[in-house]
């Protein structure tokens, strides 16, 4: 599972440096889980561990009061999420999570990216299948046994929970993440996670090569570029 989780984080790391308009996302995120589950973080934990999320981004005060604010006074933006499945070069799996208020024209642009890159956009389920998606919440501590122990009384159905040089690092399915954050938050006092994230991980992984890796970076910062673009997972794995 470790290293899984290793090998996607290192490959995605240039994704996350290529993201200009990292703000923006933030910005549209934190709207919708406002607008959807209220404004009051105490009340509504998926916007808590969002705007944690954002300000360990750097993401800047006023960008996250204005979406707050926006989201009090009832904006008209209607978001919805759209999910898009697709191969990338080498036959590599890739995954593209939007917020979008026109699902038309996301499509459009999402393909677009696929079929300038050489890549083909498949149907639904034609990728997700070969992943897991998962409740990924990682903490400094040492006491596995605590967490554990918390995680179980919170009748969590915990995947795997590992430790690792004083990281403590736990595997939920995604329909847990509610209740491990909550658990964890209630057991370890000022808690700061170091990832708070709901992802899609491979079961697999596709090596990649050469002119591969070109066309794949290529497609990951087109898809980047896109602003409904929120999200992107894969299996690619860039031979050094």
């Amino acid at each position: 599972m470790g290293r899984a989780y290793q090998n996607r984080k290192e490959s995605m790391a240039k994704t996350a440096d290529a993201k200009t308009k990292v703000y923006s996302k933030f910005a549209r995120e934190i709207y919708v889980t406002a607008k959807t589950g209220g404004v009051d973080p105490d009340g509504n934990l998926a916007l808590r561990g969002l705007i944690e999320r954002a300000k360990k981004a750097q993401v800047p005060a006023h960008v996250i009061e204005k979406a707050l604010d926006k989201a009090k006074g009832g904006g008209d933006e209607n978001f919805s999420v759209a999910r898009y499945e697709g191969f990338g070069p080498g036959s590599c799996m890739v995954i593209v999570d939007c917020l979008t208020d026109n699902p038309n024209r996301t499509f459009g642009d999402v393909r677009l990216c696929f079929t300038k890159t050489k890549s083909r956009i498949g149907t639904p389920g034609s990728v997700s299948h070969l992943f897991d998606h998962y409740t990924i919440l990682a903490f400094n501590s040492d006491d596995e046994e605590a967490a554990l122990e918390a995680l179980m009384m919170a009748d969590v159905d915990v995947t795997d929970i590992e430790n690792e040089n004083g990281l403590i690092t736990v595997f939920a399915p995604h329909t847990e993440y509610f209740k491990a954050r909550q658990a964890l938050s209630d057991a370890f006092k000022d808690i700061d996670f170091v990832v708070d994230e709901i992802q899609f991980l491979a079961q697999t992984t596709t090596t990649l090569s050469g002119d591969d890796v070109i066309v794949f970076e290529k497609l990951l910062d087109m898809l980047n570029d896109l602003e409904d673009v929120q999200n992107i997972f894969h299996n690619a794995e860039i031979q050094q």
